[in-house]
């Protein structure tokens, strides 16, 4: 199951996202989304876990829990939706 991790703290590294979620449950894959300029996190990454009731005891357990001096937000991520592309032609 994919979960959402939100407003997190511009320092964020997708290891320490790995250790947090690991206390409940196996960890599949974690990161981090970064700008493409930059590299800096843009606030939000996603994490996945290897089944739902695992997954269900993070969200519980981390949702509105600090991290790096900011509440973190946690729930099942939705899927992607298709966007338009920004090319002009």
């Amino acid at each position: 199951m994919k979960l959402y991790v939100g407003n997190l703290s511009w320092e964020a590294k997708e290891d320490e996202l790995n250790q947090l979620f690991a206390a409940h449950g196996n960890v599949v894959s974690a990161s981090i989304i970064t700008d493409r300029e930059t590299g800096r996190c843009k606030g939000f990454g996603f994490v996945e876990m290897s089944n739902k009731d695992e997954a269900e005891a993070a969200i519980k357990a981390l949702n509105d829990t600090e991290m790096r001096g900011r509440n973190i937000k946690v729930n099942e991520a939705r899927p992607r939706e298709e966007r338009p592309s920004k090319r002009a032609w």
